[in-house]
């Protein structure tokens, strides 16, 4: 019932997964209802005087999904591919967090939630006197797009279910529900998968300046109809799963712990975000309260001025 944060702060470094460049990611304590924000060390002091190296971690600060999900300030300052320290930070309970990082991209470690959630048990975790809030869906909202769907709407408790479907037979057509019970459950089930790629992508990747950091430490490579990793898969559906994963992350940038059932059909980051930025437009949708006690707005709490979507796959 009450908030969270971390107990410690706690760091790692790597590369990012698309830049290749090294960066430092060191996880904060942070007050009750400031949520997760991004910190820019790197940044020139003038600029963090200035406040330009803080990014809100909200659905409306998004504003990239190629290959990943990337959000930036009214300053033009990002942080990218942060979907996988969201889903920690989500799938363990954290609600308040302060993010440093001295670049533009998140690590990429080994591909998965993983190392992020070891990082967090590390710190450990501290109640705050705050009640927790929550968002719960009243009724159903979709999206379908080029095949593509997704699809929040009322449920008991928050349910991700994804289903995918790649002609490769190392993939084909998987599908997975999962209710995000508990911390144990996250870690059991979705923590470790990795991302995932195809070996004809590669090439034209790099020439656009993308997955320079990726290899097969980070990335489960798919040649065909075959798995190229040594180690195999750490999951018979671990595509799936890493999907599943992707959804926690992203929809954790609506602020707030979603009470209620997404359904992605072959969805995306950019989906996820389309679909968050529908679900707070339909009047009616949602309502948002403090845990045990009533229901306090039926808008966001948080509302920066809107910032474009980058045209994304």
């Amino acid at each position: 019932m009450r908030q969270t944060t971390l107990s410690h702060s706690v760091s790692c470094s790597g590369p990012g997964i698309h830049t290749g460049h090294d960066v430092r990611l060191t996880l904060n304590p942070a007050p009750a209802d400031t949520g997760i924000v991004f910190r820019r060390t790197d940044l020139p002091s003038d600029a963090r005087k200035r406040g330009a190296d803080r990014i809100e971690a909200r659905y409306v600060c998004v504003t990239d999904t190629r290959l990943g999900t990337t959000i930036s300030n009214e300053h033009g300052v990002s942080v990218a591919t942060i979907e996988h320290v969201m889903a920690a930070l989500a799938g363990l309970g954290v609600d308040n967090a302060e993010i440093e990082i001295d670049g533009p991209e998140v690590p990429i470690m080994d591909g998965s939630a993983a190392p992020f959630v070891f990082l967090i048990e590390c710190a450990g975790l501290r109640t705050l006197a705050a009640r927790r809030r929550v968002l719960r869906v009243l009724k159903t909202v979709s999206l379908l797009e080029d095949g593509k769907r997704a699809e929040i709407s009322p449920a008991d408790a928050p349910t991700i279910d994804v289903e995918i479907d790649f002609s490769s037979a190392a993939v084909r057509r998987q599908r997975l529900e999962i209710v995000m019970s508990d911390a144990a459950a996250f870690k059991a089930e979705l923590a470790r998968a990795r991302t995932f790629g195809f070996l004809h992508e590669v090439e034209h990747l790099r020439k656009n300046g993308l997955a320079r950091g990726g290899s097969l430490e980070n990335v489960v490579v798919i040649d065909g109809d075959t798995v190229l990793n040594e180690e195999g898969l750490r999951f018979a559906d671990e595509f799936v799963r890493h999907k599943v994963l992707d959804a926690v992350g992203d929809l954790a940038l609506a602020g707030y712990r979603i009470h209620g059932r997404f359904h992605g059909v072959r969805s995306g980051h950019a989906l996820n975000n389309r679909l968050l930025r529908k679900l707070f437009a339909t009047e009616g949708a949602y309502e948002i309260a403090r845990v045990g006690s009533e229901i306090q707005n039926t808008r966001p709490a948080f509302v920066p001025s809107a910032l474009p979507l980058a045209a994304s796959a």
